[in-house]
């Protein structure tokens, strides 16, 4: 019998042609089954047609380049993909006046100054442009974020993903901040009719005010903002003093930021506070906000964090195994916020992007000269946030969990209560919680001294 071996140097005796190479996927798997969690990616390509304006800075067609990364690294096929249906009028009007929608309706670039007198009302200036298909553009982004919060809520999905929502800053009259309808809030509202707590966590670079404003007077939804603070920085809120009111109290937390945190100490950061305010408020699913502001080098930034640190984020928040609904937000420079989007969707996938570009993607050019999925972005502005203040910031945060008593208990309803008021019943069984607890308060300021330095520990 002769017995032939392989040789190093012998030649191939099996070749990949072009369209195999073509069709291979771009990644590697990091788990077997993503521990059996069912992903859904919702996704309306209509989205990204529409244009603010030469030198606006929000731009709708990096959600074009965005899926274009996650369909040529074949991210697809790890999901279920759903194109969604528009936001009905009545949708919209969950949370947001009939006036204003009507408005919006009925405004075009053409028609605008027959509405001159109400510009002011609905705060329509150069942040917050009339532009052709105003309308249908909102109700696009937020029929995805309403159907993603469907998916979860069915059990259809366990993670739910759309990255044309977050636009966190639209209040219920008006406009702000490059956004009309506040999706964030109407999924939100959705998820209450069936989940008794829903934790709204933002990483965007502004406060997510307009989600804040929206559960300021109930204890159901827990706000969690991470963003840069200065009393001046649009929008000008998100301080430690915003707390909530009535049942909200408490439930209103914000990590004020200043110019340049690096990876490192937003990482540490993020993990310190996320981890008690979960295991303290027990939230039964989860609404990241992904705003990609945050990055280093965008267009109106001012952090140094890199693609991977903002999607260690969405990997931690992930780790709770909680229903998550997961969303876009701002971000300015369209190559890198469709990089992070790409890329944070393999980590909901639990898979491993090769870091090359897929080669046949259209638009690659875009992403030139470097072609890659990690491009460095830090280091571009001065860390002023010291670790002595970062561990402030912090202590201040945490300190609002000393004042819940864990879980707020809910008596199920087929609708959420009113989020703009509370039972006079509520209001003072809140205010006997809240006298208990300052017998206690004592107590947690004497170990958390013994806790100095942990945040780097």
């Amino acid at each position: 019998m002769v017995i032939t071996t392989w040789r190093a140097d012998a030649s191939p005796t099996f070749f990949l042609d072009t369209k195999s190479t073509r069709n291979t996927p771009a990644y590697l798997p990091i788990s077997s089954n993503n521990n059996g969690l069912k992903v859904s990616y919702h996704n309306n390509e209509d989205v990204s047609r529409y244009h603010f304006g030469t030198r606006h800075p929000m731009k709708p067609f990096r959600l074009m380049l965005t899926d274009h990364l996650v369909l040529g690294y074949g991210l697809h096929e790890k999901m279920d993909f759903y194109k969604t249906r528009p936001a009905t009028e009545e949708e919209i009007l969950q949370f947001h006046s009939e006036d204003y929608i009507d408005f919006l309706q009925r405004v075009t670039p053409e028609n605008k100054n027959e509405f001159e007198g109400v510009w002011s009302k609905f705060n329509i200036g150069d942040d917050c442009p009339i532009f052709d298909g105003i309308y249908d553009y909102c109700s696009i982004y937020a029929g995805g974020s309403l159907d993603a919060s469907r998916k979860l809520i069915a059990g259809q999905s366990d993670i739910a993903i759309n990255w044309s929502g977050g636009l966190h800053h639209a209040k219920k009259f008006e406009a702000s901040g490059f956004c009309y309808v506040n999706d964030i809030v109407l999924g939100i509202l959705n998820l209450l009719r069936y989940h008794p707590r829903v934790l709204y966590i933002d990483i965007d670079l502004h406060h997510g005010d307009g989600v804040q404003e929206a559960f300021y007077s109930t204890d159901r939804v827990m706000t969690l903002s991470f963003h840069k603070y200065n009393g001046e920085f649009f929008p000008g809120t998100g301080n430690f003093e915003e707390i909530g009111t009535g049942l909200g109290t408490h439930h209103s937390l914000n990590v004020p930021l200043r110019d340049g945190i690096d990876d490192f100490s937003y990482i540490q950061l993020f993990r310190s506070i996320v981890d008690p305010v979960i295991n303290t408020y027990r939230p039964t699913a989860i609404v990241l906000q992904c705003g990609a502001d945050s990055l280093g080098c965008d267009r109106l930034g001012c952090f140094n964090l890199n693609i991977r640190a903002h999607g260690e984020c969405v990997r931690f928040v992930k780790s709770f195994g909680l229903p998550m609904m997961v969303v876009g937000g701002g971000g300015y420079t369209p190559r890198n916020v469709s990089r992070a989007w790409a890329y944070e969707t393999s980590v909901l996938l639990d898979v491993e992007l090769d870091p090359t570009l897929p080669a046949e993607i259209p638009f690659l050019n875009y992403f030139g000269p470097d072609f890659n999925l990690h491009p460095n972005l830090a280091g571009k502005v001065d860390n002023r946030n010291t670790r002595k203040y970062l561990e402030g910031v912090r202590a201040r945060v945490l300190e609002q969990l000393r004042y819940l008593n864990g879980a707020p208990s809910v008596q199920m309803q087929v609708a959420p209560p009113d989020i703009e008021g509370f039972l006079e019943e509520e209001e003072e069984r809140l205010q006997e919680e809240h006298e208990s607890r300052n017998d206690v308060r004592n107590e947690w300021e004497t170990k958390d001294r013994a806790r100095t330095g942990e945040l780097y520990a």
